[in-house]
């Protein structure tokens, strides 16, 4: 299985960007999350011009967030500077949204999205709607402001529900999905995605005009967000090294729990009765409610940060266990194969205590 790493977008990322690129790692993302990070173009353009292999990606935007041309923009201008090396992951803005205390948008306009950065990235036209206005735009000058001869990647977010998979299989992308390890279900998401592809129109390949043999091409690749802690001898696997290397996946779910518990109740109902307890502490501890208007400012701060001492007791073993990697090498390489073998072709971690250990340790796991 190939490797990654995601990381937020800050000053100095270009300098882990040449660190992943030295240790031989194959993707290097930086997270789209205006209100709580840095701005993912600005800090992969830095990226771009120092490194030549390693492959770049956007993890993930949202037209919640981006208006199609604008985006477009961006990814064909980080094109130039990085020609074939540029991924863009597509989403409905679940967590981005949240943080600006708006929820989500719907798959149809991620399906709409997707489609016109698809034709625009490929030097062709598109439909473009502002209401009930419609026109057909185009890049009016490429050449050197932008590539649009080379392919970008395109991936879409998913989690449990069908419907990004679905939009997936119908745009011929493939799929990432933040915290998913169970095999049984990303089996699940690739039988939807194959059932759309097989359902859709032919479409256009993506940097020609002639049709493809199907919408699912070569490039529909599976990606894998996660934390990963590598067990000493005779380490507690729930100590708090482990909870620390992990805790900003499970701090984040529990924030989103906490988030959607009034409007969107399912994730909440889902959870065991201890989980539901930790949600319910996170709320007492932020000093917010589930239903106060405010409640995104006191629970997405430090957002897939490093977690702090006093919140270690939040990071239970069952969440650890179902969002994250922790154990031996040889604990650590069945589950990966496990996850290879349900069609995960690479797996990214987000690290956040030690980067370019966490990142040699992904390496030398996976070498």
């Amino acid at each position: 299985m190939r490797a990654g790493v995601v990381v937020a977008a800050q000053p100095g990322v270009e300098e882990l960007a040449v660190q992943a690129e030295e240790l031989g790692l194959h993707s290097f993302w930086v997270n789209d999350t205006p209100m709580v990070h840095g701005d993912p173009f600005v800090a992969l353009s830095l990226c771009a011009k120092a490194t030549s292999r390693i492959k770049l990606g956007i993890g993930v935007t949202s037209p919640a967030l981006r208006s199609a041309p604008a985006t477009a923009s961006g990814l064909a201008s980080l094109n130039a500077l990085a020609p074939g090396r540029i991924i863009c992951g597509v989403g409905t803005g679940n967590t981005a949204r949240r943080t600006l205390a708006m929820r989500p948008t719907t798959a149809a306009r991620l399906e709409n999205f997707t489609r016109a950065l698809q034709d625009l990235c490929a030097g062709r036209s598109t439909e473009y709607r502002e209401g009930d206005r419609v026109r057909d735009i185009r890049f009016l000058h490429a050449g050197a402001h932008v590539n649009t001869a080379d392919p970008i990647e395109f991936v879409v977010a998913a989690l449990l529900g069908p419907k990004a998979a679905a939009v997936a299989g119908r745009r011929g992308t493939g799929l990432i999905s933040f915290g998913l390890l169970d095999p049984t279900a990303w089996h699940a998401l690739h039988d939807t995605r194959r059932q759309a592809a097989q359902g859709a129109p032919r479409a256009p390949d993506t940097h020609t005009d002639s049709p493809m043999d199907s919408p699912m091409d070569s490039r529909a690749e599976s990606y894998v967000v996660t934390a990963l802690h590598l067990l000493d001898e005779d380490e507690d696997p729930h100590g708090d090294a482990a909870r620390d290397a992990t805790g900003h996946l499970v701090l984040s779910l529990l924030s989103f729990a906490a988030d959607t518990a009034a409007d969107t109740p399912s994730l909440a109902e889902q959870l065991g009765p201890e989980e539901r307890d930790a949600v319910h502490r996170l709320l007492d501890r932020r000093g917010t409610t589930a239903t106060a208007p405010d409640r995104h400012t006191k629970l997405y701060p430090n957002y897939l940060g490093r977690i702090a001492p006093q919140d270690r007791d939040l990071v239970l073993p069952s969440l650890m266990n179902t969002l994250a990697l922790v154990g031996t090498r040889d604990d650590l390489l069945t589950r990966i194969t496990t996850l290879r073998q349900a069609g995960v072709d690479e797996l990214l971690i987000q690290p956040v205590i030690d980067p370019p250990t966490e990142m040699a340790v992904l390496a030398k796991l996976l070498a």
